[in-house]
């Protein structure tokens, strides 16, 4: 009874340890820039995500303060999906999501990728470069 017990629980260890490397494996990367009150840009790139399902469709949502933007949705390309936020109005009609140039609040924002049921599938919050103009 014993080294079944074991062997059981040696099993869900493995299993667990499994779907820890899968999960840690996906990465994101934000970017974001604040030029003084002109311009503000935020880029999220999403990378090692084989594990999600493939064929359906992630969108990425950005926050910083109390403002927030969600892009549509984009299929994975291979094991990776990227976005665009961006105030510039070239640049949203090139296929970025529109923020205001205000969007950048105390120089920080987080980025998420989201799963097609609206779930985070990976975030981070990071520093934006700041600059005067």
């Amino acid at each position: 009874m014993k080294t079944l017990i074991s062997t059981v629980a040696g099993c869900v260890v493995a299993t667990l340890a499994i779907a820890a490397i899968d999960a840690s494996a996906a990465t994101i990367r934000v970017r974001c820039e604040q030029r003084g009150t002109e311009r503000a840009q935020v880029a999220i790139d999403g990378r090692h995500l084989a594990a999600l399902p493939v064929g359906q469709m992630y969108a990425a949502q950005v926050v910083s303060g109390a403002n927030s933007a969600t892009s549509p949705g984009e299929p994975l390309a291979g094991d990776e999906v990227e976005f665009d936020f961006n105030s510039e109005k070239s640049n949203t009609e090139a296929g970025a999501t529109a923020i205001a140039r205000d969007f950048i609040v105390g120089a920080s924002v987080t980025g998420k990728i989201l799963a097609a049921d609206g779930a985070a599938v990976i975030s981070d919050t990071v520093a934006c470069r700041v600059r005067a103009r």
